[in-house]
């Protein structure tokens, strides 16, 4: 009997061994097999460096100097959120649906996985994933490519110690920052950051307890749950999540039973750069900045790239202003479009253009892309004559219409287009940029496009003649002026019409004749007028004939406004420029920006040619800028100057005040589609109603800060050259010649 009960101990006790012996070598394996794993035998796992420094594609942002985000440069529309921007809720709703464990494992959860084996895949329950916070960015962060069944599996574990190194290296806050910056939420955004922007218009931190709980809820599938796309799904799965909420206790029951029943409200804008403000600034600013990473390194040697590296650009746009200026200019511009659609209206502005018709349509798209499909040119016209549905730009908005490629190119040529610049005339800061109509239809950029500037060059002619000692109360007679050497070539005033009437050098520039401006350029010659307006900034080429005296140069608005910066800074030209600085993901500065300037004329020529254009606004071309008539009624100190080119092709207005320049150019794309009149198509007409509206809503708008008692600052010593023409008591004294103005004047 005891030899039998001897025996069954020692079966037993070799039971026991042999089930220790299986689970010890069981245990040691599964060890071996994770160490295999942690030190590559498997693949290559992150490493430590990369583990504290994590790579993702983070797009560029660009900020105002009011701080507001302006546009965004991206291959992944991906923007990183700190912590402190995470409201308490979109957290809550993150870990109460996909991790309510978060606090109180290490990276792996024993208990979800063990729910997943008996559950799942036992019981054959949906028991939900097993996947911890902390595994979910070890696979965003490093992602899994194309494996077999066998790969993924072992890939599965390898997230497995890359999540637990990740909560060595990350505190929780961290990895839960990380987190919402790495997950996808489809409509091309990735971040919290970046969804909040495109669907609710807000930052993280201004997230609703609905709205957070929608961006969590499509997590599981972005594109199935994505409310501008499967709005239903989307509610459905907010819900969802709002119960997970209630669950664990971090909302009430009241507080679900009445989130749940509320509908979706979207602010919809997806990511894009036709879309906010400032579209063709920030397409100039991408192109500047492609050749400014080209020419500037990281420490490691490698070149910036602005749709990955996360770069922050703060550029000298005020958002604020940049708002009202776009206003300004469509307000007047749909008005400006009418008057000039019933002046064609019934008539073809094409008659005696059709090559230029033709060359429009051979360098369209369209015509490309039928072309290179080996399309005859039989059937390329047959297709541009052929009504198609399509979108149109219409001051009415977008119309969906039925029309032929030829038709609405034709339409879209005969929309006016508008350049708009702003800028700070004592540093050069830029601070509104409009380069067209709508940069959707209309890509091309009308403040750096050269085009004919009319009278606005007359204010660098009367300077030279200042600046070599004429005075505004020299007289010039209204008279026909030859150059001889120029094939005996006489300008014209615009009427056509002389008065043979002498008239000031003030009253010249203020009714702009052009046989003033013939005569001084008579006395100055053309180079030696080109030479001095080369120090104010201007870099285009100008031919040396008289006719520039009339404005026939081809300029651009940023020249020309830039240039007149000399004349309201005390005869310093400010260079223009648009970025403050640049910093890098991290906030660290990699480059400032800073003003430049050069002096262009003394400060006595500078303050006499602001008189001269102060009269301008107060008695000529710019006095719409005074008169009730016209409803602008401006108040403030302006000076200014029109200009409108030969058969109305090109209006211009550019004013100065003491704080802030302005410069409107407006015309077609194509020079020859014009008013046919100087009632419309002046510049006066054109251009300074949007230069108006502008400056009158500045003005008005207190928070600003800009003053409109301001005015421009009088020289600190007398003036050689007088401005009070009635001090001449006879007309030979006053038509004195440059040489004998040698007597000091008080203002």
């Amino acid at each position: 009997m005891k030899r039998k009960k001897k025996s069954e101990t020692a079966g037993a006790w070799k039971y026991i061994a042999a089930f220790w012996l299986v689970f010890t070598v069981g245990i040691g394996v599964v060890a071996l097999f994770f160490y295999l794993i942690s030190i590559g035998t498997f693949g290559a796992l992150p490493t430590f460096e990369e583990l504290e420094n994590p790579k993702s594609a983070l797009a560029s942002e660009v900020y105002s100097s009011d701080g507001v985000l302006l546009g965004k440069y991206f291959s992944q529309n991906r923007s990183n959120a700190r912590y402190e921007e995470l409201p308490p809720h979109l957290i809550e709703a993150l870990i109460s649906t996909e991790d309510i464990r978060f606090e109180k494992h290490a990276g792996v959860d024993i208990k979800g996985l063990l729910r997943v084996l008996f559950k799942t895949i036992l019981l054959q329950q949906d028991a939900g994933g097993g996947s911890t916070l902390s595994q979910q960015l070890a696979k965003n962060l490093f992602p899994r490519e194309k494996l077999s069944s066998v790969g993924l599996i072992l890939r599965k574990f390898k997230e497995w110690i890359i999540a637990v190194r990740l909560e060595r290296c990350y505190t929780k806050k961290e990895i839960i920052t990380m987190y919402l910056n790495t997950v996808e939420f489809s409509s091309n955004s990735y971040g919290i950051k970046s969804a909040a922007k495109t669907y609710f218009n807000k930052p993280p931190d201004s997230l609703s307890i609905d709205e957070s709980a929608l961006l969590v809820g499509m997590l599981q599938a972005p594109t199935r749950y994505n409310p501008k796309l499967n709005p239903e799904n989307a509610r459905k799965r907010r819900n969802v999540v709002l119960a997970q909420m209630r669950k664990y206790n971090f909302i009430t029951q009241e507080e679900l039973d009445s989130l749940s029943q509320l509908p979706i409200t979207l602010r919809y804008q997806p990511p894009g750069h036709v879309e906010g403000l400032a579209p063709y600034f920030r397409e100039h600013l991408r192109l500047y900045l492609l050749r400014w990473s080209n020419e500037n390194v990281k420490v490691d040697g490698s070149r910036y790239n602005i749709y990955k590296d996360g770069l922050k650009i703060y550029t000298t746009i005020d958002s604020r202003l940049q708002q009202l200026a776009e206003t300004a200019m469509a307000r007047h511009m749909k008005v400006l479009q009418q008057q000039f659609n019933d002046q064609w209206k019934g008539r073809n502005p094409w008659k005696g253009f059709e090559a230029e018709l033709e060359k429009a349509i051979t360098n369209s798209e369209r015509y490309r892309v039928l072309q290179e499909a080996g399309a005859t040119k039989d059937s390329i016209d047959r297709s541009f004559k052929t009504p198609i549905p399509m979108t149109i730009f219409t001051w009415d908005g977008e119309k969906d219409t039925l029309l032929s490629p030829l038709d609405s190119l034709r339409h879209s040529r005969m929309m006016l287009q508008c350049g708009f610049l702003v800028l700070d005339p004592k540093n050069g800061q830029i601070k509104v940029w409009v380069g067209g109509i709508n940069y959707k239809y209309f890509q091309f950029d009308h403040v750096t496009t050269r085009r004919q500037i009319g009278s606005t060059f007359k204010p660098f002619l009367y300077a030279t003649a200042i600046d070599n000692g004429y005075s505004p109360c020299f007289k010039v007679l209204d008279a026909p002026y030859t150059f001889e050497d120029f094939n005996n070539w006489t300008p014209q005033n615009a009427d056509g019409k002389y008065t043979y009437q002498k008239y000031t050098l003030l009253k010249c520039l203020a009714e702009s004749k052009n046989s003033c401006s013939a005569y001084l350029m008579k006395q100055m010659s053309p180079q030696a007028v080109i030479d001095f307006t080369r120090k104010f900034g201007i870099q285009s080429p100008i031919d040396p004939y008289p006719s520039i005296c009339l404005g026939t140069a081809d300029l651009t608005l940023y020249e020309m406004v830039g240039a007149y910066t000399a004349f309201a800074n005390k005869g310093i030209y400010s260079k223009p420029f648009y970025i403050s600085r640049i910093e890098d993901k991290n906030g660290n500065l990699i480059q400032e920006f800073h003003p430049e300037s050069q002096e262009a004329m003394s400060e006595q020529t500078a303050y006499i040619m602001v008189e001269m254009l102060r009269y301008v606004v107060n008695h000529g071309t710019g006095i719409r800028l005074r008169l009730p008539s016209y409803g602008y009624q401006l108040k403030m100190d302006i000076g200014g100057k029109t200009g409108t080119t030969q058969n109305h092709s090109d209006g211009w207005f550019i004013g100065i005040t003491p704080e802030l320049i302005g410069g409107v150019w407006v015309g077609g794309e194509d020079r020859f589609m014009r008013f046919e009149n100087m009632k419309y198509g002046q510049g006066a007409s054109t251009a300074l109603p949007i230069w108006a509206l502008f400056f009158k809503s500045v003005f008005a708008n207190d928070s600003l800060g800009y003053d409109p008692n301001a005015q421009f600052e009088k020289p600190a010593q007398k003036l050689t050259i007088t401005l009070d023409c009635s001090r001449y008591e006879n007309e030979d004294e006053f038509n004195l010649t440059p040489k004998s103005f040698n007597n000091d004047f008080d203002l």
